[in-house]
């Protein structure tokens, strides 16, 4: 008895470890039977063990021909949290993209290369005169790789997931709305950041700017030649734009802190406040403006129109202008290719017309090459887009395909009872914010009859001030995007604010609350609004 009663103490500890081994070696060869899953095309099925970067789970990988790859990630069963997550892509996708850090929260994930890839057909070239993979891009990829998850997932576990969702930014936020549009019924709650939903327009707008930014050999360009060695080497006309919008807009919130904390309020007229520092004679100079990039200006803040004046989309929004250096303005820094010209130097080539009219030339901004017509595949410009193009209709085609901008979600938000939680940082340079803003209007208005009480039971924006695109700008931009729309499906608690942070070496140096629009935060702190150690979300109340 003595005996026995010894093994009862050592024994158990010896039994968990062998249990636990036993455990990851039946996961493991159950993972590896994945391969044979007899209604999904699997090339991959094996099981990853636990390492510093995260858990151990099952890792699958598939195809759904021609050209969609696709992958599930499939926590053990028993660190299993029930869910299923699409992880949203960026750009033009043509990869698999990873969330390691939702794998070790207990979600089953999944994400696909949109039906193309990028390493042998980079940017947009996958579309070239290609309709069926441009409807796989456009929005076919979001139900074919939701379907493959979740045959993955019940195969796995024995079992669907209890609930469903999507989280993505810029283009996993068009995903996100297409799937409420097109596909309502596959989330329970969908996380759309920063849409590219108005896709056709958006990439109008990205062509635009450039359009202003090169044309006539950089003459509207925020930077300057100080050496006149023909390389744009300072940024201080940018800079100057910067302060002179902060000057007049950062404290109307009550706090100066370098952000402008509600475009919509900012009272900035550029030919008025910029008045003091416009060129002499007109003569270009390093810290003045001319005329020209006065216009300039002028443009990026309003937006593509056509020559009739027909506004196309609105422009970008004050307090975004400090991140203009890396995203439109050509300089030697960005060696005269500004972020948004791998957008506008193919777009117009690939996925705008019904008939695509050519390539890109080989250098897309030396405007002097005249691009070739004749040879095979053709060449075309993106400077040699005409604006009128959009208003004549040429490229409703595409429109109809890749854009997600049907205001009427009944069925997503009404019919199936999804929840949606948009949110878009106010500084975004990528995406200009105030088309969603607009649009959020549009969906209270055709889906709920205008009943602002009964669209927030379903669908709520969030627009963090000086946020840039996805992430960075100087306002705080760091958040748990999954955790509130989890919250309100499974609890039926929708989100009245979110607590934002920004991080420094991970430290936190702003903390604020973002309201749902249009309501603001307003500092009702007992300490001064300006002093750092008083911005945290406790002093801040949605009004």
């Amino acid at each position: 008895m003595r005996f026995i009663a010894a093994l009862k103490i050592i024994v158990p500890g010896w039994l968990a470890f062998a249990a636990a081994a036993q455990g990851q070696e039946d996961h493991a060869a159950h993972c590896e039977a994945m391969i044979d899953t007899r209604n999904l095309t699997l090339y991959r099925a094996e099981w990853r063990p636990a390492s510093e970067s995260g858990p151990a789970y099952c890792h699958v990988q598939g195809q759904v021909g021609p050209g969609l790859t696709y992958y599930v990630q499939l926590p053990a069963p028993e660190a299993w949290n029930g869910r299923f997550l699409n992880w949203g892509d960026g750009g033009h996708d043509g990869d698999l993209d990873y969330a390691p850090h939702r794998i070790a929260e207990g979600y089953a994930v999944a994400n696909s290369n949109m039906g193309h890839d990028n390493g042998s057909q980079p940017g947009a070239t996958f579309a070239f005169n290609d309709r069926h993979a441009e409807r796989v891009y456009g929005y076919g990829h979001i139900k074919m790789t939701a379907d493959a998850a979740k045959t993955a997932i019940s195969a796995f576990y024995g079992r669907p997931a209890d609930y469903s969702y999507h989280e993505g930014c810029s283009t996993g936020g068009r995903q996100g709305l297409m799937a409420a549009q097109r596909w309502p019924q596959i989330f329970d709650g969908i996380v759309a950041g920063a849409p590219a939903s108005f896709l056709q327009r958006l990439n109008v707008t990205h062509n635009w700017d450039m359009q202003v930014m090169l044309r006539d050999n950089y003459a509207g360009s925020l930077s300057y030649d100080t050496d006149d060695n023909g390389t744009l080497d300072s940024l201080t006309k940018a800079d100057m734009l910067t302060e002179a919008v902060l000057a007049q807009c950062d404290a109307n919130d009550g706090i100066v802190d370098r952000v402008v904390n509600n475009p919509e309020t900012c009272d900035f007229v550029p030919e008025r406040d910029l008045a003091h520092a416009m060129c002499v004679d007109d003569v270009n100079g390093d810290n003045c403006f001319t005329t020209t990039q006065l216009e300039a200006i002028q443009a990026i803040y309003s937006g593509p129109y056509d020559s009739a004046g027909t506004s196309i989309y609105k422009g970008k929004s004050y307090g975004s202008e400090m991140r203009w250096p890396l995203i439109v303005v050509p300089h030697e820094g960005n060696n005269h290719r500004p972020g948004q010209m791998g957008l506008a130097s193919d777009y117009v080539n690939f996925l705008f017309y019904d008939n695509d009219p050519g390539v890109p030339t080989a250098r897309p901004t030396d405007l002097s090459l005249e691009p070739d017509a004749t040879r095979e595949p053709p060449e075309f410009a993106w400077w040699q887009f005409d604006f009128d193009d959009f208003t004549r209709g040429l490229g409703d085609t595409m429109r109809a395909i890749t854009d997600a901008d049907d205001p009427n979600m009944s069925r997503y938000l009404k019919q199936e009872g999804g929840k949606l939680l948009i949110w878009h940082g106010w500084a975004d340079t990528v995406i200009p914010a105030q088309p969603m803003v607009d649009f959020y209007g549009e969906v209270v208005d055709v889906t709920f009859d205008g009943d602002r009480a009964a669209s927030d039971e379903s669908v709520r924006l969030f627009m963090p001030p000086g946020v840039a695109h996805c992430a960075g700008g100087p306002g705080p931009d760091s958040w748990d995007r999954l955790a509130p729309i989890v919250e309100w499906v499974e609890n039926g608690t929708p989100p009245d604010s979110l607590t934002v942070q920004k991080l420094d070496d991970g430290a936190v140096v702003n903390e604020r609350l973002v309201c749902p629009y249009p309501e603001q935060a307003v500092y009702v702190g007992d300490g001064d609004a300006n002093d750092p150690a008083n911005w945290v979300a406790d002093n801040f109340v949605c009004e």
